[in-house]
């Protein structure tokens, strides 16, 4: 992922797709699992709730603008081998009023692939009604949220429940990024 500029596709058999709203995300949740993926062999594409580009941020402050490849009312599940969610406060937010985006999630956890969600993107999960009877992580103060919604939350790094990865943080990158890999390499050799 290059700043300011449109990414590139490399021919590979599988795409990564990584869903945000057009503001707010957290950028070191996106850009890391991002080189994660390219780094795996499989091609990374932005979607969002608009076409454009997209603000990310360093906590409070902006950081990073991105060019968006494709529309969430315009992704297809099957053209995916993964989804990532990337956290920020203000990005699951808005994601979770968007009915394209939240219907996008609830397929793709319905479809068996993996779905990575870290830091406050539990909010779309949540919104999905995707995490009853399941076991996660976020940042703690959604807990309370998780468990209402059916969810068994956990003070852990990453938790890995079937088909969902979810982490706390940014310090969590790094384990986050080795179960949604190891996941995409499951996926091929399955």
């Amino acid at each position: 992922m290059t700043d300011n500029s449109t990414t590139t596709q490399t021919s590979t058999s599988q795409k990564v797709a990584f869903l945000v709203a057009t503001e707010g995300i957290e950028q070191v949740e996106l850009t890391g699992p991002w080189q994660a993926v390219e780094q795996s062999g499989a091609t990374p594409v932005l979607i969002s709730t608009q076409a454009g580009t997209v603000q990310a941020y360093n906590h409070l402050d902006k950081g990073d603008v991105f060019d968006v490849d494709l529309t969430v009312s315009s992704a297809e599940v099957d053209d995916y081998a993964a989804l990532v969610l990337p956290g920020g406060v203000a990005n699951p937010d808005a994601l979770r009023t968007d009915s394209d985006a939240v219907a996008f999630v609830r397929q793709f956890v319905q479809s068996g692939k993996p779905v990575a969600a870290i830091c406050h993107a539990a909010w779309t999960l949540v919104e999905a009604d995707v995490v009853r009877g399941r076991t996660v992580t976020s940042w703690p103060s959604l807990q309370t949220d998780l468990r209402n919604a059916g969810a068994t939350w956990q003070d852990r790094e990453v938790v890995v429940d079937d088909n969902l990865i979810t982490s706390r943080n940014p310090d969590d990158i790094p384990a986050f990024t080795r179960a949604l890999t190891a996941a995409l390499s499951s996926s091929v050799t399955a």
